[in-house]
Order: structure tokens, then C-alpha cells, then sequence
């Protein structure tokens, strides 16, 4: 029996719901969702090995010799990185694997994985964006305005992905992205509506309303 066994990359700008979607899609399907690495220490709500292998950094750095990552970068003087030998032997067994990544990362699981499926989630706009991070009052307003700032960046790369779809209605989104997989598996043009090259006017709505 042929492996038909996919690595699906799927980012979208903070506030967009993306969890929300992907808990939606995956809750009746077998699937491997790609744990990252990192030097930073847990927080207490945090396990190890569910939320992030916390690694030190002399690990870290050993791994990333051995190129066991599929991307890995430092921010403020913490590393995070995704093994790639869990992705592969999900793969491997034929299970999908699903790897929730920020646009440069991405872009780097993409290069090492060209057969991989990307995804972006768009927000109906930018402002609406706004909106929902605000209502969910988890961050301070300096916080939000840099998270907004960095949105528009985001939505930017939407172009360089293989599937974008919109969360303006979350039933509609799930319905969407839920599409796109079964296209994917079932090798068919069912889902080309939303190819990033069909969604170029869609992206550009969501960038003029920022």
C-alpha cells in the first residue's frame, strides 16, 4: 500500500484563530503535531515532551551539527527548533504530521521538505485582527501593536504558501482547510480555488484594509 502520508506546514498571524481551526480539523484524525525544542526554561504550566522538548543549550547545538532540525533560529538569546526525526518517522508510519510554524521557519521546512503542504490562515482584515486580540486581553496594548505590526509582515508571505484560506467565519474556515486536505490526499483540483495564486486579490483586500 502506498504511503500517502503528508508534512503540513500551517502558520497564520497571532489572533487569527488558528488553533481554534486546527483543533476543529485534527479532533477525529490521526495525526503527529511536531513538538519544538527549546533552551528556555519551562513555564508552570508547561510539560515537557507536550508543550516543547526543553533542551540546554550545549544539546541544542549539538542537534543543530548533526542537522537533526528541519529549521532552527535564536531570538533574544533563546533557541527553538523542530526535529526533524519525529516528522519523518510519522511520516514513515503513514501518519500525517502537522507543524504550526511563524512565515520563516516556514520557509525553511519548505526548502528542506519541498514536497510538503503549506497553508496560511488569513484574518478578514487587518483591523479585525486588531479587534480580536484586544477582546481577548491577554497582552498589553504595546504588545498588541507590535503583534499587528508584525501581522502585516506575515500576510506578506501568504503569496509564497501553496493554500491560503480566511478565518472570517470559523465553520466556513474549518470547511475550507478541511478541503484542502482531502484534495492533497485524494491528488485531485478540488481545492485549487485556494492556491496562493487564486487568493492574490483575497491577500491584497486583507493588506489594503490594515
Amino acid at each position: 500500500m502506498m504511503n500517502n502520508a503528508k508534512l503540513f506546514i500551517v502558520s497564520a498571524p497571532s489572533g487569527c484563530g488558528k488553533g481554534t481551526i486546527l483543533n476543529e480539523v485534527f479532533k477525529d484524525r490521526d495525526v503527529y503535531y511536531s513538538i519544538s525544542c527549546t533552551t528556555r526554561k519551562p513555564r508552570e504550566f508547561e510539560v515537557d515532551g507536550v508543550n516543547y522538548f526543553f533542551i540546554t543549550q550545549e544539546k541544542f547545538d549539538e542537534m543543530a551539527g548533526n542537522n537533526e532540525f528541519l529549521e532552527y533560529a535564536t531570538f533574544v538569546g533563546t533557541s527553538y527548533g523542530t526535529p526533524a526525526k519525529p516528522v519523518d518517522d510519522a511520516i514513515a508510519q503513514g501518519k500525517d504530521a502537522l507543524l504550526e510554524i511563524e512565515t520563516v521557519g516556514a520557509a525553511l521546512v519548505k526548502k528542506a521538505r519541498p514536497d510538503s503542504v503549506s497553508i496560511f490562515i488569513l484574518p478578514p482584515s487587518v483591523k479585525e485582527l486588531d479587534r480580536r486580540l484586544h477582546k481577548r486581553a491577554t497582552e498589553s496594548d504595546e504588545v498588541i501593536v507590535k503583534r499587528v505590526s508584525q501581522a502585516k509582515a506575515e500576510i506578506e508571505k501568504a503569496y509564497n504558501y501553496d493554500y491560503v484560506i480566511m478565518n472570517d467565519a470559523l465553520e466556513e474556515a474549518v470547511r475550507d482547510f478541511e478541503l484542502i486536505l482531502s484534495s492533497v490526499k485524494n491528488n485531485d483540483n478540488k481545492a485549487d480555488q485556494f492556491k496562493a495564486e487564486n487568493m492574490k486579490e483575497k491577500i491584497e483586500e486583507v493588506l489594503k484594509n490594515a
